[in-house]
């Protein structure tokens, strides 16, 4: 208790609770533009933290990154354009609400489910970092490849329209993930000699062309265009929300456990948490039709994945000094310059700076209570702008996003590419969101196939030879199966009755 108290005092202290303030500031602005993510946001502070102590400069770490993964709610909901690649499991929910004149609701709940989530990795991190850490590290690659196709099984799910669609953009989203160089052989794929190819293709870019390119191309091709871009939010921000966490209080526990669990999991991170999430929340809801069309229990539940996930990833990142994700990794170079070593013995040598660390979790979480609620308000400047002024300054934003991963137009021409792809695609049916899944997942997928079967020598018994593997494979396979096993048993008996 002693840490504890102490750990309070050092947060309470004034010019640590004022780097909080303005980390969390600028965390709002750059996760509300889409293409710059918390990732970004991270990489910017660090040249501020030389100057700042340990705490203050692991508190605007923690603080601009649990901002800005909200923050990317925003563009999804008023513009159908997900600012991380966490939001795009449940933008088209986010979008009705705001089409029905219910944006100020719809980001109301995915602030609510963030601060719920977020509290809850943050008890779960400062209770039981060191056993959840041990459960972490019985994970191999085998148990990451079904980890992988788990989520994006979870992508084909939740999909709308149809099931088979829904794997067609799946397996679209893996063929462009596989482009560039082999990690395993060297070999450079679909790249036709391009250059800029050989490194494959950022899903960032990919995510802002297959989002709001395609909303740019819907509404360029319009034959009579909008005066405003979505309708006028008759919505508050906390009308109804208590209502909202009294029935939905299962789905926020279980995204909240959701999260923090994949969190721990390096390598996992937000984006397979809030896909999984969502996934979960529609197989055992009771309206599962009426996800996709603006449903607050998708919201709720993947909400609250993605910032109790955040807690999660630090867990192997202060137990073993494993960076459970890119901002972790920041992280711990930032702990290394200040001269402080993550591993098993900073429990005891500083002790007090790491509870010091989880307290800021809190902090930041209760403060994002009072900043989302004013930047959702700050908002609903962009659902009275005319779509005709909107738009350019979207593909503006699109253009600025996709060039700063690359710093090169050749950000700008995926995002055009891809931009047009996802136009024929929705054009026709096909979802996006599954796509972008594999676009992200699909490196992980493979290069932990690839070294299992390199381990196993190539047999596919390496694939169920663990408990934990055997459990996640056999629950994949499951969710694959049973399916089709339904609809062969329904055809059976419409045979027998039919004979009958």
């Amino acid at each position: 208790m002693d840490h504890i108290f102490n750990a309070i005092m050092m947060v309470a202290d004034p010019a640590v609770l004022g780097v909080i303030l303005a980390a969390s500031v600028f965390g709002l602005f750059i996760g509300a533009i889409p293409g710059l993510s918390a990732t970004m946001a991270t990489a910017l502070l660090v040249p501020l933290t030389f100057f700042m102590d340990p705490l203050p400069a692991i508190a605007a770490i923690v603080s601009a990154v649990a901002m800005a993964i909200f923050a990317g709610d925003i563009p999804g909901a008023m513009l159908r354009i997900p600012g991380t690649p966490a939001s795009a499991a449940y933008v088209d929910d986010a979008y009705q609400m705001t089409l029905r004149g219910q944006a100020e609701r719809a980001l109301g709940i995915g602030l609510v489910s963030s601060v719920f989530g977020g509290i809850v990795g943050a008890i779960i991190l400062t209770t039981c970092a060191p056993y959840l850490a041990e459960f972490a590290f019985q994970f191999s690659t085998v148990e990451y490849f079904w980890l992988a196709v788990l989520g994006l099984s979870c992508s084909v799910i939740i999909s709308r329209g149809s099931p088979v669609k829904g794997l067609i953009a799946l397996l679209i989203g893996l063929f462009i993930s596989t482009i560039g160089i082999d990690v395993t052989g060297g070999y450079p794929r679909f790249t036709y000699g391009s250059v800029e190819l050989m490194g494959g293709v950022s899903f960032i870019p990919a995510m802002i062309g297959m989002f709001a390119m395609t909303e740019i191309l819907r509404f360029a091709m319009a034959a009579s265009h909008e005066t405003s871009s979505v309708p006028k939010s008759n919505s508050t921000v906390y009308g109804g929300q208590w209502k909202m966490v009294r029935e939905n209080k299962g789905n926020l526990a279980s995204g909240s456990l959701i999260g923090t669990i994949i969190g721990i999991l390096p390598g996992a991170g937000s984006d397979i948490a809030a896909w999984v999430a969502y996934a979960m929340a529609k197989k055992f809801s009771r309206t599962p039709e009426k996800f996709g069309t603006g449903h607050p229990e998708g919201l709720a539940a993947a909400g609250a994945a993605n910032n109790a996930s955040l807690s999660g990833v630090w867990i192997p990142a202060l137990v073993f000094g494993i960076p459970g994700d890119s901002i972790t990794a920041i992280a711990i170079g930032v702990l290394f310059m200040k001269g402080i070593t993550p591993g098993p013995m900073v429990f005891v040598q500083q002790a007090d700076l790491t509870y010091a660390i989880f307290m800021t979790f809190f902090v930041a979480n209760l403060l994002l209570l009072v900043l989302g609620y004013f930047a959702i308000r700050g908002a609903r400047f962009v659902v009275k702008t005319p779509a005709k002024l909107l738009m350019p300054v979207i593909l503006l934003f699109c253009m600025v996003g996709s060039f700063a991963i690359t710093n090169s137009v050749f950000g700008i021409t995926v995002m055009l590419v891809l931009g047009i792809i996802g136009f024929l695609m929705e054009e026709n049916g096909f979802p996006i969101a599954p796509t972008i899944l594999g676009i992200v997942i699909g490196p992980m997928l493979e290069d932990n196939f690839m070294a299992t079967m390199i381990k196993s020598d190539g047999s596919i018994i390496g694939f169920f030879d663990r408990p934990v593997s055997g459990t996640l494979g056999a629950v994949t396979v499951l969710i694959w199966t049973l399916p089709l096993l339904t609809i062969i048993v329904r055809r059976l008996m419409r045979r027998s009755n039919a004979g009958a």
